[in-house]
């Protein structure tokens, strides 16, 4: 249950006034812990597990969203 203490762990890490570099490694560690969760839910069909893994999905686009920047209108 070790994963599941760092998703919730990395839940409550504050996400302003970050880094280009900050950023990339914070969608990797969610995409790791995301992969984690899924396998242990693939086992055990815990909804509490899906639950965590969807808010990571929403923190990790949110800061995927950031990173590539907004496109150029003409």
């Amino acid at each position: 249950m070790d994963i599941i203490e760092k998703a919730l762990e990395f839940e409550k890490q504050k996400l302003n006034s970050l880094s280009t570099s900050d950023r990339v490694i914070i969608v990797r560690e969610a995409k790791a812990l995301i992969l984690g969760l899924n396998e242990i839910y693939k086992e055990k069909k815990d909804t509490e597990i899906m639950d965590i893994m969807k808010r990571l999905t929403a923190i990790k686009i949110k800061v995927e969203k950031r990173l590539k920047g907004r496109p150029l209108t003409a």
